[in-house]
């Protein structure tokens, strides 16, 4: 009956309506009795009848009464009483499909049958009989349809709540769950990860002090480890905040949130650190960057962050490299790139981790599409962030790009192939 209830469906009304206009119209000019035309009375009573249909679709009530009032006049004053009998039960059948209490309903079908019976009044007893099973047609059947189609559209609207109610509690039970997920490893994170870090850059701290004489380079070395340990700290405060409260930041608990005005110096921390490291890093950052917003600033630093690590680890310590950082029409273009000539160290390990992989994945939960490869003796990646109005949530993932040192011979130091944006060590 789902059906039914569409085709009867409130919004469609007027159409109705004038469908069943056009009817009345074609019985009066071909449909009736073809040696007698419909006299003028007849069109007095037709023409207002389908006119109210028209203008009242959109008033159930009003249409019932203005159609049974023309009924009661032609009952008394034409021999064809169909159109006006046609026109009266519709608007009994709209009106019970649309009105709001039933009392309505029965008031107007009761009203509906009064006006018809007075057809019958003094008529003998077989056409007072043949009366009431007309009325059983003109009041009954439209009655009893429109019943039908009011209860299975109920039907209908209840389903639909349950579904969205049931849809609601999947949806509260999966967040529940993602929520005691983060909750686990905000706890595993302070208890175990933040510990370890806590005590390293205590002792470190510590070491300052009760070593005297030290190498101003070793200081130097000291005080670096010392800084990073504390801002690794920071970050790991901030993370587990995010992860015990998942409605803080959009999108994924991963894409920890940055204040927009403390992005540029942040990048600008980064290089410097990668400098520090012997890198020789030429930058060039738009200034826009300090108006992105939360969660792209803090893909573009952990981007920043970690490329300019691999360039440290992969292409050697006395490398050039270049930042390129730019906003284009809302979208951020971010690009790190290295001529491949640095001095590697002994003490950087080679592949076996999640370094491009992770880069990839942030980018591409914000739409983005991650590039890395070659780039003459060197490496390059870079990517588009997407405006935020048009990212989309997740994009397609790309090939993977062919790790550097693969075109010819076997990989440095023996090992897994290794560029200088090879995964890092788990």
């Amino acid at each position: 009956m789902g059906w039914v209830a569409r085709m009867f469906d409130a919004r469609d009304a007027f159409v109705r309506m004038l469908l069943l206009d056009l009817s009345g119209v074609g019985y009066l000019l071909v449909g009736g009795h073809a040696d007698r035309p419909p006299t003028t009375t007849q069109w007095l009573l037709a023409v207002p009848a389908f006119a109210a249909g028209l203008a009242l679709h959109r008033l159930p009530r009003a249409n019932l009464i203005v159609q049974t009032a023309l009924l009661a006049v032609a009952l008394h004053v034409v021999d064809d009483v169909t159109i006006n009998q046609v026109g009266a039960s519709w608007a009994l059948l709209e009106l019970t499909m649309r009105a709001g209490r039933l009392r309505t309903v029965w008031l107007a079908a009761g009203l509906l049958a009064a006006v018809d019976l007075t057809d019958s009044i003094g008529d003998p007893l077989g056409r007072a009989l043949s009366g009431v099973f007309g009325l059983l047609v003109e009041v009954g059947v439209p009655l009893l349809l429109g019943l039908v189609i009011r209860t299975t559209g109920e039907l209908s609207r209840q389903a639909q709540e349950r579904a969205a109610a049931e849809q609601r509690r999947r949806e509260s039970e999966s967040r529940a769950a993602r929520a005691d997920e983060r909750s686990a490893i905000a706890r595993e994170l302070h208890d175990v990860l933040a510990h370890h870090v806590a005590s390293m850059v205590l002792r470190v701290g510590v070491a300052r002090h009760v070593l005297p004489g030290l190498d101003p380079r070793v200081s130097e070395v000291f005080d670096d480890v010392h800084r990073t340990g504390t801002d690794a700290l920071a970050d790991l405060r901030r993370l587990v905040a995010v992860l015990r409260d998942p409605d803080g930041v959009r999108g994924d608990a991963a894409l920890t949130a940055i204040e927009p005005s403390a992005l540029p110096a942040a990048i600008g921390a980064a290089v410097d650190r990668a400098r520090q490291a012997g890198i020789t890093v030429e930058a060039e950052i738009d200034p826009a960057v300090g108006a992105l917003d939360a969660v792209r600033g803090m893909a573009v630093l952990r981007l920043t962050q970690e490329a300019l690590t691999n360039v440290a680890k992969h292409a050697g310590t006395s490398a050039r490299a270049r930042l390129l950082v730019s906003v284009v029409d809302g979208a951020v273009h971010w690009e790190v790139s290295d001529d491949g000539r640095g001095r590697r160290t002994a003490a950087v390990p080679d592949g076996g981790g999640h370094g491009i992989t992770g880069m990839r994945e942030r980018v591409e939960v914000l739409g983005g599409t991650l590039e890395a490869g070659p780039a003459g003796p060197g490496w390059r990646v870079r990517t588009v962030l997407p405006a935020t109005e048009t990212a989309p949530a997740v994009a397609a993932a790309p090939p993977s790009p062919r790790p550097r040192g693969t075109p010819s011979g076997p990989p440095r130091g023996g090992g897994p192939p290794a560029g200088p944006y090879a995964p890092e060590p788990a």
